[in-house]
């Protein structure tokens, strides 16, 4: 069951990545410019958590 919740994630980054490509080239259909958005502002959460990860056990003075 968890390799299957994996793969699809996997396939939705891949799809995700995709259409960010697509949409790059400027002649991405609408739905793809959504999730070319999408996959990018979860870049960018995903991103930031991380900073704050790091930030928080760098302070603790766990490096």
């Amino acid at each position: 069951m968890l390799v299957l919740i994996l793969a699809v994630v996997v396939l939705l980054v891949i799809g995700g990545c995709a259409c960010v490509y697509w949409e790059a080239r400027g002649d991405a259909p609408r739905w793809a410019r959504v999730v070319a958005k999408a996959t990018l502002l979860g870049s960018e959460f995903a991103r930031s958590a991380s900073r704050t990860s790091r930030s928080r056990r760098s302070s603790m003075g766990d490096d």
